[in-house]
């Protein structure tokens, strides 16, 4: 265990307290004891004084015997009991007195909790029985004890308990210097470490999902840039007539575009992205989604109402976009066909079904098995989805008769 800990501090101080407790009670049970043993000798004395008072005048009568049973005490005069007591291996001696010419020896002895004053004169030898009801706080000693060491072990594990959540976030905080924030130190306690870690666990998950929008984003930039670049390189190679330039011009533009696109998506990702959610037509969004897009106009097949949908329009766009490119690329005549129906918005293309659930396709980085796929990043869903999901919307996906239909709703 590392001295410096926490865990080890607090380890020491209730081990210390422990101790301290222990030494206390040890100090109270002698005192305890030695305050019996006193009380007893103080009763002791006292009734061996009266006996040999009055053994002295008139020995072992009837009236001493009386005398003695109001101090509780009783007599053996059995010789045979005596020297069975006298001599078992277990009795303690706690005082012994001898007294003058009398040649008077007074003995105070204690058996099995039971204390005894045995006095030897010339004329005889008795053993005198205290009956006294001694208060014996040994007992409520031990058990007080026993109660504190019990309520201090359990607080110890209850505290270790509580510190747990704190071990677990100290070697999950030096993970992070590796960006490795899939990490849970999640709890369900409400006390202040807990609370702290579940912070921290909600932290590490924005700066996951922080890192997973850094990811997309280079990886979108990479795969969307090929398209206008491809072409600027193309129309560097013509000759420079005023159609080639207004096409190059467009070039700059997409790229201008995509720049644009890409931060807006990144701050979507990463919660960053503030919606500015207004009334468009529908009309104005495909068109400038087809310029995003850059595809043919002929490629885009307009069967929809002009509708009005209240979405962030750039956003918004950028999810049109994608889902455009994906029936373009993944369809067998290279068209989508856009309808509306109520307030849906309709994609279709003829094409193949989908290989897996859509919601599979929502992973970032998924790719189905196809070659088409593989000419891809796997972001269009993930992309699509987020974006739909901050705009209030959803996608469903149906497939019917050769053809693949998808529906904003």
């Amino acid at each position: 265990m590392n001295k410096n800990s926490i865990i080890f501090s607090i380890t020491i101080t209730f081990v210390i307290a422990l101790v301290m407790i222990l030494i206390s009670f040890l100090i109270l049970f002698a005192g305890s004891q030695k305050r019996e043993e006193h009380f007893t000798n103080k009763s002791n004395m006292d009734a061996s004084r009266m006996f040999l008072r009055e053994y002295r005048h008139r020995g072992f009568s009837k009236e001493l015997e009386e005398s003695l049973q109001m101090m509780n005490f009783s007599v053996i005069t059995d010789a045979r009991l005596q020297n069975k007591i006298l001599n078992d291996k277990n009795i303690k001696e706690l005082h012994i007195e001898q007294r003058g010419r009398a040649r008077v020896l007074i003995k105070n002895l204690k058996l099995n909790g039971i204390y005894y004053v045995y006095i030897q004169t010339p004329r005889g030898s008795y053993l005198l029985v205290n009956n006294n009801e001694i208060k014996n706080h040994q007992y409520t000693i031990i058990f007080v004890f026993l109660v504190i060491f019990i309520v201090f072990t359990f607080l110890y594990i209850t505290t270790i308990k509580k510190l747990r959540p704190l071990k677990t976030l100290k070697d999950k905080v030096q993970n992070f210097g590796d960006e490795e924030f899939d990490i849970s130190c999640a709890s369900d306690e409400k006390d202040e470490i807990s609370l702290l870690a579940n912070e921290f666990d909600k932290s590490a998950k924005k700066l996951k999902k922080l890192q997973e929008s850094r990811n997309i984003f280079i990886r979108n930039i990479m795969h969307e840039l090929k398209t206008p670049i491809t072409k600027g390189r193309f129309l560097t190679e013509l000759p420079q007539t005023q159609e080639n330039k207004e096409k190059m011009q467009k070039v700059f533009y997409r790229l201008e575009s995509l720049i644009n696109e890409f931060a807006s998506i990144e701050e979507l990702i990463s919660t960053k992205k503030i919606l500015k959610k207004k009334e468009y037509y529908l009309a104005d969004i495909i068109d400038n989604a087809v310029d995003l897009l850059m595809c043919d106009e002929e490629d885009v097949i307009k069967e929809f109402e002009n509708i009005k949908i209240n979405v962030d329009f750039i956003l918004f766009s950028i999810a049109v976009k994608n889902i455009l490119d994906n029936g373009i690329k993944y369809s067998q005549d290279n068209r989508v066909v856009i309808k509306t129906q109520d307030t849906k918005i309709i994609f279709e293309n003829i094409g193949k079904k989908l290989i897996y659930p859509l919601e599979a396709y929502y992973e970032p980085f998924f790719k189905a098995d196809s070659v088409k796929s593989n000419q891809s990043f796997g972001l269009g869903f993930y992309i699509i989805n987020n974006i739909l999901n901050a705009n209030g919307y959803k996608l469903e996906y149906e497939y019917e008769k050769g053809i693949n239909r998808f529906i904003i709703y």
